[in-house]
Order: C-alpha cells, then structure tokens, then sequence
C-alpha cells in the first residue's frame, strides 16, 4: 500500500485525460442550448430541471473517471479504452440532452448506464492486481458497488418513464451517485488517492468550463456592432475575469496541494462550482436575449454568482493552516452578496446598470480575497 501512495504521489495529469475532458464542454454547450427554447420569455421548471438532470449527470461521470485515473490510471492501453470508450459514449448522452427529452430519454439512460458499467468493470478488471491488499480490494469492491446499483436504478428509470412519463428514478439515480460516495469508507481512500493530481484535475475543467464562457461571450458580436452591445459584451468578459481570476487566486494560494484527503468533498464542490459555471454562462446568454424574462435572467445570474462563490470559498476548508478564510471574511462575502442582491432587485428594469453592478461586485469579491491573502502572507 506504502508503495502504492509513493507512486501516486508522482502522478501528472495525461495528455487523454485532457482530451477526455474535451467532450464534457460538448456536453455543457448542448445542455445549455436547452434552455434557449422559451415559453412566452419563460424557461418553464421542467426545461430547467432536465437541464439541471443533464449537466449533473455529466459532471458526475467526469468524477467517477477521475477518481479511477487518479487511484488506478498508469496511462496504459487498458486506461486509454477505458477513456475513449465512455468518450464514445458519452456522444450518446450529449444527444439526449436536449430540448425534446422525451423523445431522447432511453437513449440518454442507455448509455449513462453503459457509461456507470464500463466504469465498474475497469475497477473490477484492476482488482486482481492488489491481491492481498484489504485497503485497495475493500475501495474497489465498494466503489463497483455503488458504480453497479447507480447502472441499476438508472436501467429502472428508462423504464419508468416508458411505463409512467415520471422521472423520479432518474433523480434518485444521481442522488444515489452523488451522496454514496461521501458516506461509504470515509477515509479508506485517503493513502490511495493523490489530492495534488485531483485538484489539478478538477483545475482543468474548471478552466476548460471558463473557455466555454469566453466561447459563448461570442455570440455578443453577432450582427450589427453598436456602442450597446460593446458595451455589454465588455461588462460580461470582465466578469469572467475575475470569476477566473477568484479561481486562481484560491488554487495558487488557498489550497494545499499536498494535503492528506480522500478529496470527495473537495470534488463535489467543484461538482457545484462547475455547474454554477455553466449556469452563468447561460444568464450572459440571456444578458443580450429580449426574449427571456428580464425578473427570470436576473434571478438566474444572481442566484449562479452565489453558488459559485459559494462552492469556491467551501473549498477554503482544503487550505493550509495559515490560509485559513477567517468568519469575519465569510461574512463579509455575505454582506456583500445581500448588497448586490439588492441593487440587481432595484435596478431589475434597466441592464445597462444591472450588468455593470454584477461586474462591480465580483471584481469587489476578488480585490477583498486578495487583500485578505496578502494580508495572511505578510503575517508569517
């Protein structure tokens, strides 16, 4: 086991991991597109909820593959199949993901479960290889487990939406994939996983999801250029730089690298923070859309700035002990959130204003963590 740790601890992220990590933009670009289609300037609950089903379930698969890289990945011809198959796959997932999901739905559960099942057997496949190592063979028997029986519920759902046009199961499912993992064997992954390779991981798509953002920026420049849409196609790039900017600040100066965790926690808050990320790219969409409802754009980019930060300061709880975020910073960040809450509601009717309070807030948060790091800094 000893052995083991030592060469995870030299692991680097491969050049198939990236690639891999190229078909879940895919993905969010074909989520997102769902919600273009409004009802009477509405996104309708249901609309939102498949979206959100969607793009849950496609960051969740990227976990699992981490998770077995991470541990298990020697970048061997086993591991590249084990890639590109659930790649292949995934192709199939991303044509469910959209607007029309009834009629896409089987398709989109067949290959979810192919995808959870491929997964298993790779764990199971590697299990012969740690013979007589109860720490290695007891995370993978227990990781297939819960692999397996998310394959399951996920083969009931497609039938229950056959039989009864319902999608209870399918939620179940992704519940069942995101809440099991934390509870089943705590800690027994924590000498077989390698946090440095699994941050750096999770940093990746997370700038990959920040490439998305830039990519649907475009979209500002289309048709007539005037000092209106410059003006806002302005205002949300600098948004992203400083939602990315935040970012860095917390991964080169916050988080510890090198601490000793199984990281599940530190993976599903970046399972939040990602999603959050793809929200906001939606509601910058929105930002230049007359179409959507301006009370319903807003709600959506307010509500998505809070999630993310939200999801990048509980990541502060993987700091150093010296860079540990204070109370008196969190409720600051509070504060500062309720303020612009409230000046988006005041300014509800005019975005030229609105845009520009979302801009000033962010780059707000941003000069206060970097005040408060160089602060810590210059302390030790």
């Amino acid at each position: 086991m000893i052995k083991q740790y030592i060469e995870n601890k030299d692991k680097k992220v491969e050049y198939a991991e990236l690639v891999y990590d190229l078909i879940f933009i895919y993905i969010a670009r074909r989520t997102i597109a769902m919600l273009h289609h409004s009802v009477s300037g509405y996104v309708t609950f249901e609309a939102f909820s498949v979206y959100t089903i969607c793009m849950m379930t496609a960051i969740q698969i990227w976990v699992f593959t981490v998770y077995y890289i991470n541990a298990y990945g020697k970048n061997s011809i086993r591991d590249h199949v084990f890639l590109f198959s659930n790649t292949f796959l995934i192709f199939f997932l991303g044509r469910g993901a959209q607007a029309e999901w009834q009629n896409q739905h089987l398709i989109f559960h067949i290959a979810w479960a192919l995808i959870l099942l491929n997964t298993a057997a790779h764990y199971l496949i590697e299990r012969r290889h740690h013979k007589g190592d109860a720490v290695h063979q007891s995370r993978i028997n227990r990781t297939s487990i819960i692999l397996i029986c998310e394959a399951v519920i996920v083969g009931l759902a497609a039938g229950e939406f056959e039989l009864f046009g319902t999608s209870y199961l399918t939620v179940a499912a992704l519940l069942f994939g995101l809440i099991t993992p934390l509870i089943a064997g705590k800690n027994a992954a924590v000498h077989v996983i390698d946090f440095e390779h699994l941050s750096e991981r999770a940093m990746l798509y997370v700038v990959l999801t920040f490439g998305e953002m830039i990519i649907a920026l475009g979209g500002y420049f289309d048709g007539e250029i005037t000092v209106r849409s410059v003006y806002f196609a302005l205002m949300a790039f600098l948004i992203v730089v400083a939602l990315f900017l935040s970012y860095g600040v917390f991964y080169d100066k916050v988080i510890n690298h090198k601490m000793k965790t199984a990281g599940r926690v530190y993976m599903l808050i970046h399972l939040i923070m990602i999603f959050a990320l793809n929200n906001i790219t939606l509601s910058l969409e929105f930002m230049r859309d007359d179409s959507v409802n301006l009370a319903q754009k807003i709600a959506i980019l307010v509500g998505s700035l809070l999630l993310y930060f939200a999801a990048l300061f509980a990541a502060g709880r993987f700091a150093e002990k010296s860079r540990l975020l204070s109370g008196k910073f969190y409720l600051l960040m509070g504060v500062l959130w309720w303020i612009f809450a409230a000046a988006m509601y005041i300014f509800c009717n005019h975005m030229v204003i609105n845009i520009a309070v979302s801009v000033a807030y962010v780059f707000g948060v941003l000069i206060i963590l970097k005040a408060t790091v160089r602060k810590q800094a210059r302390s030790l």
